[in-house]
């Protein structure tokens, strides 16, 4: 629905893909401010942390359970920060990520790479960084 509501801004500047990218993105702003407004609350770590663990677990549930541990804490970064690595998971290089929020090639891959070095700390300690 976005999409068409601004279909006749779009004036050909940059690719079709970063376009839409970027209006999905504005969309999503947009949805995470009114959560916040309704005091949503994202699943936090103690909570992760708190559920057992099956003695009998498989590799693939480990998997999972990483995969759910990390993806909480990209939801408590910063709204920029989470956009950045959700759209780097999807697979964008870091010059259509920058397309899309409006920053620079440079300062993406720098900021992932910070990133991605935060979340290892707090995946491998437990949810805080670690010195």
């Amino acid at each position: 629905m976005g999409l068409w509501r601004s279909f006749i801004a779009f004036d050909g500047r940059c690719s079709l893909r970063t376009w839409v990218y970027r209006v999905a993105h504005n969309i999503a702003t947009s949805h995470v401010i009114r959560q916040k407004r309704k005091n949503s609350v994202l699943i936090t770590l103690e909570a992760i942390e708190a559920m057992p663990d099956d003695a009998h677990s498989t590799g693939a549930q480990d998997r999972h359970m990483s995969i759910e541990r990390i993806m909480a804490l990209i939801h408590q970064l910063k709204p920029l920060d989470r956009q950045m690595m959700l759209l780097y998971l999807e697979g964008m290089d870091a010059a259509s990520i920058g397309e899309v929020i409006g920053v620079s090639a440079g300062s993406v891959a720098t900021k992932i790479h910070r990133i991605k070095n935060i979340l290892a700390r707090r995946f491998h300690g437990g949810g805080r960084d670690v010195e």
